[in-house]
C-alpha cells in the first residue's frame, strides 16, 4: 500500500482527489491538509511514501515544502500537482527535489500511476511539460529582477516592493529597469506581459519575506 500525504488548499478539489486516490485500491491517503505551513509536520507525523503537493497554497508553497521534505524526510517522494503548465515551474519543482510533476487535469489513472512510480523511486513527469521544459529558453532575469517584476505585476509600487523584499526603492527601480531592458520591453507593463507569457514570473506570495 502506497501511503500518501495530500496538500491542496481547495477543499472540494482535495476531497475529490482523496476519493479518487482511495479508489485506486493500493493507495492510502494517510493525511491531508489545506495549508502549506502544515505539510512538513503532517509528513513527519504520518511518514508517507509520497507527498502530493499543490504549488499555490497559503503559507509555505508546494515548492518550498518540497525542498524541506527532501532534507527532513528524504525517503518521502514528492509529486507536484498544479494548474501551471509552465516550463519554469517544472524546472523549479525538479530543483526543489520533486520527482513527480503532473497537471491537475490529468486523468485519475495517470495520477495514480505517477504516485506509484514516485513511491518506487522513479520519476513521473507529464511528457508534454517535459518536452516544453527541454525546448523553452531559460529566463534572462535574475531572481531579484523576477521577484520585483512579479510584485509589480501584482500591482505593487516600487516603495511597496522595496518593503516586501527588504530593499531600497532605488534598488527596486534598478531591478525593474534592468528587467525591462533584458526583455526588450517598451514599458514595465510590457515587461510583465512578456515574462508572464514565458512563465518567468514567480508567484508574488512567495516573494514576500516571512
Amino acid at each position: 500500500m502506497v501511503r500518501v500525504l495530500l496538500a491542496e488548499d481547495m477543499h472540494l478539489v482535495r476531497g475529490a482527489l482523496r476519493a479518487l486516490l482511495s479508489a485506486a485500491g493500493d493507495i492510502e491517503v494517510v493525511a491531508d491538509t489545506g495549508h502549506g505551513d502544515q505539510v512538513v509536520a503532517a509528513a513527519l507525523a504520518h511518514r508517507p511514501d509520497v507527498a502530493v503537493l499543490d504549488v499555490d497554497m497559503p503559507g509555505a508553497d508546494g515548492l518550498t515544502n518540497a525542498g524541506v521534505l527532501r532534507e527532513r524526510l528524504p525517503r518521502c517522494g514528492v509529486l507536484i500537482l498544479t494548474a501551471h503548465r509552465r516550463p519554469e515551474v517544472l524546472r523549479a519543482a525538479l530543483a526543489a527535489g520533486a520527482t513527480g510533476f503532473m497537471p491537475k487535469d490529468a486523468p485519475p489513472e495517470r495520477l495514480a500511476e505517477a504516485i506509484r512510480t514516485v513511491a518506487a523511486g522513479g520519476t513521473a513527469i507529464d511528457p508534454e511539460l517535459a518536452a516544453r521544459a527541454l525546448t523553452a529558453p531559460a529566463s534572462p532575469l535574475t531572481e531579484r529582477e523576477a521577484q520585483a517584476l512579479a510584485l509589480a505585476a501584482d500591482g505593487c509600487e516600487p516603495r511597496e516592493i522595496a518593503k516586501r523584499l527588504h530593499l531600497s526603492a532605488g534598488t527596486v527601480r534598478n531591478y525593474l529597469a534592468a528587467a525591462q531592458v533584458k526583455l526588450d520591453a517598451r514599458t514595465r507593463l510590457d515587461a510583465v506581459r512578456i515574462a508572464r507569457e514565458a512563465g518567468w514570473l514567480p508567484n508574488p506570495v512567495s516573494t514576500s519575506a516571512r
